[in-house]
């Protein structure tokens, strides 16, 4: 081929070229886009699943817990069911023998009878010094005998006549030194159970028999308030008669009891 006509030839196929070889390649911008969304969505996931990772040991972390607390709330409440059921043995063993009416009549007595208290939830009725007797003598007043003699009622009606009754002396920690009251209470043990056999001698003259009655004295050493104070004396020198069930032990004695 002539010279004068290859380089029109060249450039014309040169020219032919060009549209074939832009037809069938990607724009290089695209191409970068298009990785750079894949790397997005590649970390993206992977975010999601160390997410969801730790949410799957955190749920198995709480419910481990959960667990745990439910196993502790068992035996915690095991537990609450045997302090309540010792709780309620401790109940029916100091609870009052007395009827609801006779615990209603003796709480009615208290009102009337300043210086006589009762506890309806073991029985105890406790009675000053200073509403029964003088000080240093075991002769009741004519209050106290007013007040015996409604107790002995209470106590003579319906169950109530069944109970057995102790009565029980206390004095304050002073000692006997007047000689005519040593003449005839050498010491407080003698003080505590004579007054304790006077109010005896009261409920018997009242109608209530002997024989569900006992005695006890013990002077100044279950003393109500551990003190030496004058109003601490005073509350300690009383009388306390305990209404017992017909079974029960009326010579017992318990230092950590309800006498105090």
């Amino acid at each position: 081929m002539p010279s004068s006509l290859r380089v029109p030839c060249l450039v014309a196929l040169a020219v032919c070229c060009l549209p074939l070889a832009g037809c069938n390649s990607v724009p290089r911008y695209q191409l970068n886009q298009a990785q750079a969304r894949a790397r997005q969505l590649y970390d993206q996931n992977r975010s999601l699943m160390a997410e969801r990772q730790q949410l799957m040991a955190l749920m198995g972390e709480k419910d481990s817990q959960l667990a745990e607390m439910t196993a502790n709330g068992e035996t915690m409440r095991a537990r609450l069911e045997n302090l309540m059921g010792e709780r309620n043995k401790l109940v029916s063993m100091k609870s009052s023998p007395l009827s609801d009416e006779a615990s209603r009549n003796f709480e009615d007595l208290a009102r009337r009878f300043p210086g006589f208290e009762f506890d309806p939830q073991t029985g105890v009725s406790k009675i000053r010094e200073d509403l029964l007797f003088a000080s240093g003598s075991d002769e009741l007043s004519p209050k106290a005998q007013q007040l015996l003699k409604e107790f002995a009622r209470i106590l003579n009606a319906g169950e109530s006549s069944q109970l057995n009754v102790l009565v029980v002396g206390h004095t304050d920690d002073t000692r006997v030194a007047k000689a005519n009251t040593k003449s005839k209470h050498p010491d407080n043990w003698y003080l505590s159970a004579h007054r304790a056999i006077s109010v005896t001698h009261a409920l018997t003259g009242s109608g209530v028999s002997a024989t569900r009655m006992g005695v006890a004295g013990y002077g100044p050493h279950q003393p109500r308030v551990p003190s030496k104070s004058p109003n601490a004396r005073a509350q300690n020198r009383r009388v306390e008669i305990f209404v017992l069930a017909p079974g029960a032990s009326m010579a017992g004695w318990d230092p950590v009891s309800s006498i105090r």
